[in-house]
């Protein structure tokens, strides 16, 4: 398989990190949708990072639709069986995903658009949503399940911290956070994480 995109992606990563703990081999291509276009399209017309190409051929693309594949290429999930835990697990991975794209869109406003463009209720706005999944998550790591380490809502949430603390500092506040911290610093100092690391 090869796994197309750069790893400061936090959905190229977290695609990255979860073919390390399926133990599944793949190719990774640091292709980049901003300095490569031409090439990117050339495995994939659209663009659009993560892209994973499988031993087939087929060319795949959106974080989770990639990882429910690789969960059924390995033949293991990478969350909790039971219904109540499931529904957990979803939650802390819909508010680390939640957090992420809300980052997403604050790094394309401010690296894209130009600062006369700015459009500050909407910023504002999408400030405020990143700090209410921030505290959202914090508080659910306050309790911590047993099955969350190893999880793909714990590998998210990892990838998803680093990529807001690394790519806009601002938008993170560490001292509020201290669960997601720690939670993270355990993360990047796994095989998993060290074998992708943010670039």
């Amino acid at each position: 398989m090869r796994l197309i995109g750069m790893l400061d992606s936090p959905y190229v990563r977290r695609v990255a990190v979860t073919l390390r703990l399926l133990d599944l081999p793949f190719t990774h291509e640091p292709v980049s949708v901003f300095r490569h276009y031409d090439a990117f399209a050339a495995i994939n017309p659209i663009v659009r990072a993560p892209t994973l190409v499988t031993d087939d051929g087929v060319v795949l693309m959106e974080s989770g639709l990639i990882v429910e594949h690789l969960e059924r290429l390995a033949g293991r999930r990478l969350s909790p069986d039971g219904l109540a835990d499931h529904a957990r697990a979803q939650r802390i991975l819909g508010l680390a995903l939640a957090a992420c794209e809300k980052t997403v869109q604050l790094v394309y406003e401010f690296n894209q658009r130009p600062e006369e463009k700015y459009h500050a209720p909407w910023i504002e706005r999408v400030r405020g949503q990143v700090g209410a999944a921030w505290g959202l998550l914090e508080a659910e790591l306050a309790a911590p399940p047993a099955w969350l380490e190893g999880s793909q809502a714990w590998a998210t949430g990892a990838v998803a911290w680093t990529f807001a603390a690394r790519t806009l500092p601002e938008s993170v506040e560490a001292a509020a956070c201290p669960n997601l911290v720690a939670l993270t610093a355990r993360a990047e100092a796994t095989p998993a994480f060290m074998a992708a690391p943010f670039d």
